[in-house]
């Protein structure tokens, strides 16, 4: 729902114990001790935020300030085991006040199993005109008419292709003024990498990336098969809602594109240890100049600033033609935070809320070059420090609506959709390494399951009463180079 939330797609090692629900890195900023003033309350809090970690202990430092008997106790957990952490920890009576919602269980089935409160009572109408218009929806942060979480982020491609400066202009990428020559195209993206690998004597590789934990790789699928005409992407949001399922093996750009992929390996473009680096390996081993071209969202950018490092340009939806035919897509509104159930402290919960959904605090996100801001006023305000982050700024004309079945028919959101295992992280691995020999019918078969999925969904939904049924995937009228107008039934 959010390019946050896309970063925990992964489902962790469902080998967890249950006392691993309370681990991870942990940053108190106060808790209730003899020097808090009496009557202070502790907000437990959990987010699986690392970059993006400066902006909010500031935030966490102005809201303690203005609130001198809240204190916020944060919890810092692993993105790819934060699906089950939470789950543990709501199963085991652990929950936290305060949580980043996850990707998994889906949003829906969040509400169902009691994990997040209402808070209709405090997200009046009066608080909600504060947002830009239509950002309140059932299937998106609200479900039976009731307001569980609220739009934080403004809309804009959650991945980009970055681009070292300086292994560009050393393997003769420029353009006649000296300026580096910013890849459009596949075939951009071919040259620029046997440029930089010929060039480099082999102190250097074109393309690098760090799948340790099969994290990554999906990205440059989501990042390229999209400007080439495939809406759903890698497809954890939702199928090709213009026929309504996810088309891995019958879409030929996901097998041109894996091919590339490969071709690119076997040439010897790739960083060779890219499979058992991990992405903030990755992040170093680009700003150190170990390779020219990376795929990863703004969230790599604070970290490069920490260490001075500015040497690179960044774009999206590099496509097999200069003109992308489809891009990255936002349901309208959005959700990241939520409050506990369970929470014995929902009024000073909500006051935390309500500070980081403020236009002040996404101010100071993207002055932190975090992302953009729901409120429009924030990133109007906003003071761009970095000529890179503008460059991503300038990027959200490539971010779009598009369909939400739950919008048109409530109905959908009682569907759940059973996990299915190979996914696509499992299969491009597979194919990648070459324990997977053919790649049409691993394709096939991933298409295969995703849709079984849908349709059993589907039909344990109908089993229980809710009107649903496959047609309310299909978007015949959607065009996905225009934004979708939805309209709430």
């Amino acid at each position: 729902m959010s390019p946050i939330s896309r970063r925990g797609f992964l489902t962790a090692s469902a080998a967890l114990t249950g006392s691993a629900a309370l681990g991870g890195l942990t940053a108190c900023s106060g808790d209730s001790s003899d020097s808090n003033p009496p009557g202070t309350k502790t907000i437990t809090h959990w987010d699986w935020y690392l970059s993006q970690e400066p902006w909010l202990q500031n935030e966490i430092a102005l809201f303690e300030k203005k609130h001198p008997k809240i204190r916020i106790k944060r919890t810092v957990q692993v993105s790819d085991k934060y699906p089950d952490l939470i789950n543990l920890a709501f199963r085991g009576g652990n929950a936290p006040d305060f949580f980043m919602m996850p990707s998994t269980p889906a949003f829906t089935d969040q509400v169902a199993q009691g994990w997040a409160r209402p808070l209709n009572d405090k997200a009046t109408e009066q608080w909600q005109s504060r947002f830009p218009e239509n950002n309140f929806f059932d299937g998106v942060n609200m479900a039976g008419g009731k307001i569980y979480s609220a739009p934080f982020g403004g809309a804009a491609p959650w991945l980009q292709l970055y681009v070292h400066n300086g292994l560009f202009k050393e393997a003769g990428l420029t353009n006649p003024d000296g300026s580096v020559k910013i890849p459009k195209t596949w075939d951009d993206v071919t040259r620029a990498a046997a440029a930089i690998t010929a060039k480099s004597g082999g102190k250097a590789y074109g393309i690098g990336f760090g799948n340790a934990q099969s994290a990554t790789l999906p990205w440059w699928i989501e990042l390229f098969v999209r400007g080439a005409g495939s809406p759903a992407g890698y497809g954890t949001d939702g199928p090709d809602y213009r026929v309504g399922k996810w088309t891995f093996g019958s879409d030929r750009n996901y097998t041109d594109f894996l091919s590339l992929l490969l071709e690119w390996k076997k040439k010897g473009y790739v960083y060779p240890s890219s499979m058992s680096i991990g992405d903030e390996q990755a992040r170093a081993f680009f700003e150190r100049g170990k390779f020219g071209m990376t795929v990863g969202g703004v969230w790599n950018q604070p970290a490069w600033a920490e260490h001075r490092f500015s040497d690179y340009s960044l774009t999206t939806l590099p496509s097999p033609t200069e003109t992308p035919k489809a891009f990255f897509y936002y349901p309208p509104g959005g959700r990241v935070w939520a409050l506990s159930q369970k929470t014995k402290a929902a009024d000073e919960a909500w006051e935390w809320f309500d500070h980081l959904h403020s236009p002040e605090a996404g101010q100071r996100w993207v002055e932190a070059g975090q992302g953009l801001s729901v409120f429009p006023e924030a990133n109007e305000r906003a003071k761009v420090a970095s000529e890179q982050f503008q460059q991503f700024v300038d990027t959200r004309k490539y971010a779009m609506t598009w369909p939400v079945p739950a919008i048109r028919n409530p109905e959908v959101s009682k569907v759940v959709l059973p996990a299915v295992k190979p996914d696509l992280p499992d299969v491009v691995t597979g194919l990648y390494t070459g324990q997977l020999k053919d790649m049409a019918s691993a394709l096939t078969e991933l298409e295969d399951r995703r849709n079984k999925a849908l349709a059993d969904g589907v039909k344990d939904a109908q089993a229980k009463g809710a009107k649903v049924s496959l047609e309310d995937w299909v978007f015949a009228d959607w065009d996905p180079t225009k934004p979708y107008q939805n309209k709430q039934a």
